[in-house]
């Protein structure tokens, strides 16, 4: 990693923010974790704080009341859905669960489909988007990567760069991964925040296509991080694969209620939510390009952007964390570089003063103190990215592990 606060490998670390930047966690603007600027939907503070006495009882492990709520919104059976700790406890389930041996990733893509598969004894080769494609990989790459592994991962729309793939794509994709016998997961944490006309999913397609696996997140759409609440979707012999590795009550039973009050909470909520991201990322990036940012054209809640030279990720976080703004240094993912950070979109007067103070950081003279450790750290850090791909470029000339 070359930023300063990502030392656990993503965004919204606060308390490391705090301790490197010398302010109280909640001081920070924090511009790195992709939450819905709105907060969670009115209704679910008060019910966590109705149901506090619940804590005395054991959560349903069986998951059954947020699980017949999603039955009935999305149209799948309770039996096609898996309930997790966060989407990324679903993640950890399918690898769990259906231990392939080979795990494929599109890159640049969430971190976690790499570490999970690594601590689970996968391989992991990949492919890259490029930049003339805002970081999608053409379709024909990723099916020779399904030819080489049993399990491939694809964000729809992808993070860092909020792309999504055109539904005709995921559609060719599933059909390949049916010929190749590979397990096509698909991670829609995002979805929600794109206009529904707008949106790429096969999840109303979910019987038509057997080896896909669709993964969704409650955390961001409904702010609700702390809590960790996500879901998968797919056939039945997967969601039974996935629960035999569940640890039993890993969902806490705040969290199934903050769940199903999020469910009830209404389109008028969803609808603000998806006004206030559409309307303040153009107004962010119009701010960014204004500023000398190179920004990734994607239609997520945030904003991936190259900052100016000589300008870098490191040196912009350092910046602006100095500031008591924290932004998502985006230098480690595989075929980005040291200059690549990542916004999240949030309200119109927080974003105004993003605008402002970054502003103002441009307007300085060279470069902020960033001091030898951490310049020394990054080197090592680069090296070792280095290295990993090396390796494996190195696995990608062999086939499917039989």
């Amino acid at each position: 990693m070359t930023g300063y606060i990502e030392v656990f490998g993503h965004g919204g670390d606060v308390e490391t923010a705090a301790s490197r930047f010398e302010r109280e966690a909640a001081d920070f603007l924090d511009f790195s974790a992709n939450i819905n600027p709105l907060g969670p939907p009115r209704g679910v503070l008060e019910a966590i704080q109705q149901g506090l006495q619940s804590v005395i009882r054991y959560p349903d492990p069986g998951h059954r009341g947020f699980k017949a709520l999603l039955s009935e919104r999305l149209g799948v059976m309770q039996e096609q859905i898996s309930v997790g700790n966060g989407a990324a406890e679903s993640m950890a389930l399918i690898l769990l669960g259906l231990a392939p041996r080979k795990v494929g990733t599109v890159e640049p893509g969430f971190s976690e489909y790499r570490a999970l598969a690594r601590q689970f004894g996968a391989e992991v080769m990949h492919t890259e988007g490029r930049e003339e494609l805002a970081w999608r990989a053409e379709p024909e790459e990723i099916e020779q990567l399904m030819e080489k592994v049993d399990l491939l991962f694809l964000g729809q729309p992808n993070n860092p760069n909020g792309v999504q793939y055109p539904l005709e794509v995921l559609q060719r994709l599933a059909r390949k991964a049916e010929v190749t016998g590979t397990v096509f997961v698909i991670d829609e944490a995002f979805l929600d925040f794109i206009p529904v006309t707008r949106r790429q999913s096969l999840a109303a397609h979910l019987n038509d296509y057997l080896n896909v696996i669709i993964i969704r997140s409650m955390t961001k759409f409904y702010a609700i991080p702390g809590l960790r609440l996500g879901y998968a979707l797919g056939r039945a012999e997967y969601i039974q694969a996935m629960t035999k590795k569940q640890v039993t009550w890993s969902v806490n039973g705040l969290a199934l209620m903050a769940g199903e009050t999020c469910l009830r909470s209404g389109e008028r909520y969803e609808q603000e939510t998806i006004s206030q991201i559409t309307r303040e990322r153009e107004h962010l990036i119009t701010g960014l390009q204004a500023y000398g940012c190179a920004v990734t054209p994607g239609e997520a809640n945030f904003i991936l952007a190259r900052v100016p030279a000589p300008w870098t990720a490191a040196s912009m976080q350092e910046a602006l964390g100095r500031r008591g703004i924290l932004i998502r240094s985006c230098a480690m993912y595989p075929g980005l570089d040291d200059r690549h950070v990542r916004f999240a979109v949030k309200d119109a007067d927080a974003n105004s003063t993003l605008l402002e103070v970054l502003g103002s950081v441009l307007e300085t003279k060279g470069y902020p103190n960033v001091d030898q450790f951490s310049i020394h750290e990054s080197s090592q850090q680069e090296q070792t990215k280095d290295s990993e791909q090396a390796q494996e470029k190195q696995k990608q000339k062999g086939g499917k592990r039989q």
